[in-house]
């Protein structure tokens, strides 16, 4: 590697080390608000050094870009470290974990996001999602005195490992094939003459497979509410937004470079769609928890982006990557409401909890309800916006089949993001009073509403940059 591509990357070598010095400093310094503040001020350093540093060269060691689009979630997903960080900070104290330890871990699985978004080489996706998974494997089981944490981890460490060995038993059969794992080459699924290569096939069908395990795609998503209830809420922000949004920030990148190389996999990726936009909205109808219920409409979510990149557009890329912009905010909005109200109870889940808890809590149940609406869809919100994108590029490649399937999606979820709404302002029996939250945790609440709303008034703002910015 040439010091032009350790240039570069500059903003991941700013999270690395700043991680691994807040790691050392952590084994000796047992105070925890500096290595938070040195946390958050590290990932907000690497997001300017994205921005405003210009890369010497256009690729890194030919397994990551370092272009516009790369270095956009690059400062995506160093805010996002900051912003988690900023939730967790009270999460951190008052249960008595190592500050040292969670910064780190949360600093590396940024670094990961933001190498896995800009992944063009096989080689490098596989790399960087094992980074930030590894980090999570540790920061879900974090609290090693709650049974469900520690539940939650080894069901996502199991997971997490089939998932690897699909992933690695499919790149593996690609390169078998195409003798490279460079793309586009690695994406040639027929011969010069036209005919079809099997294994090839069953590569990157192997490749979904794991794909599907990590963004929770139907029929691999049953892990999905059980890590979800388990993972401290902080943590699970993280997990629902970033470790999701950047796999399929890479599989944007790669599909803009490899062309269509899921021509063959067409009806399969049809049918992956709806069954996931359908389980994860039916699913979520019965659910009495709201983390678990955030579980569920996290998969109908995915599958809605499934679609956006079914379409294989420079519509429906831009629209994939609008809305995974979107799903982060909400997504981390409605995890740092449920965290910013936790007390010496613990978080506030099942739905008897909120009952009539926007009452005594009106402002941040008033943020709740905004997230809730816009993850349903509701016009004037980016969710709204973000949707209508998706569906509008679908259409435009004719699949009037799924845009059908996620309008009856968004219909239904309408049902269960009202309920929690319904419940949150009833007065009958009103809630006992709940945390009063933090500074910090009022920051980030307030930071997501402004961007959901600005977005879903404004969205040519965010459309345009993306324009300029995809590969």
């Amino acid at each position: 590697m040439s010091l032009l591509d350790l240039l570069a990357l500059l903003p991941i070598l700013i999270l690395a080390f700043g991680g691994t010095a807040i790691l050392m400093a952590g084994a000796w310094y047992r105070e925890p608000r500096p290595l938070l503040a040195g946390g958050v001020a590290t990932a907000l350093i690497a997001a300017v050094a994205a921005g405003m540093v210009q890369p010497p060269t256009a690729e890194i060691a030919g397994l990551f870009s370092a272009g516009g689009y790369a270095r956009f979630f690059t400062i995506l997903w160093a805010l996002l470290a900051a912003a988690g960080l900023m939730v967790a900070a009270r999460y951190i104290m008052e249960k008595g974990l190592g500050a040292g330890e969670y910064v780190s871990l949360v600093l590396y699985a940024a670094a990961g996001m933001a190498l896995l978004s800009s992944a063009i080489h096989l080689l490098g996706f596989f790399l960087a999602l094992e980074t930030f998974t590894l980090a999570f494997y540790i920061l879900i089981a974090s609290n090693r005195r709650c049974a469900l944490a520690a539940e939650a981890g080894l069901k996502y460490l199991l997971m997490g490992a089939v998932a690897t060995g699909f992933m690695a038993f499919g790149i593996a059969l690609i390169y078998a094939v195409s003798g490279t794992l460079a793309l586009p080459d690695a994406a040639r699924l027929t011969t010069t003459a036209g005919e079809l290569l099997p294994w090839g096939l069953l590569g990157w069908g192997m490749v979904l497979i794991a794909v599907g395990f990590k963004i929770s795609l139907a029929p691999f998503h049953l892990w999905t509410p059980d890590v979800y209830q388990g993972a401290p809420a902080p943590v699970g922000g993280l997990l629902a937004t970033g470790s999701k949004g950047a796999v399929v920030a890479a599989l944007v990148g790669l599909l803009a470079m490899s062309g269509p190389v899921w021509h063959d996999l067409t009806d399969l990726l049809w049918l992956l769609a709806a069954l996931t936009m359908l389980a994860g909205s039916l699913g979520a109808l019965g659910q009495k928890n709201l983390k678990r219920l955030l579980a569920y409409s996290s998969v109908t979510h995915m599958g809605t982006l499934l679609v956006g990149l079914l379409c294989q557009s420079s519509e429906g890329l831009a629209a994939t990557t609008f809305y995974v912009v979107v799903y982060v905010l909400t997504s981390l909005g409605a995890f740092a409401v449920i965290a910013s109200l936790a007390d010496e109870r613990g978080e506030p889940m099942a739905f008897d909890e909120w009952r009539g808890l926007g009452h005594r809590h009106p402002v941040r149940c008033a943020v709740l309800v905004l997230v809730l609406l816009s993850l349903a869809g509701l016009p004037g919100t980016a969710g709204f916006m973000a949707k209508f994108a998706v569906f509008q590029a679908a259409l435009q490649s004719g699949y009037l089949g799924l845009v059908l399937v996620g309008v009856f999606a968004s219909v239904v979820s309408f049902a269960f993001y009202l309920r929690v709404t319904m419940l949150l302002f009833q007065s009958e029996e009103p809630a006992s009073p709940r945390h009063a939250g933090t500074a910090s945790e009022h920051a980030v609440l307030a930071a997501c509403t402004a961007a959901i709303l600005v977005f879903g008034l404004f969205p040519g703002i965010l459309f345009d940059l993306i324009s300029r910015i995809l590969p």
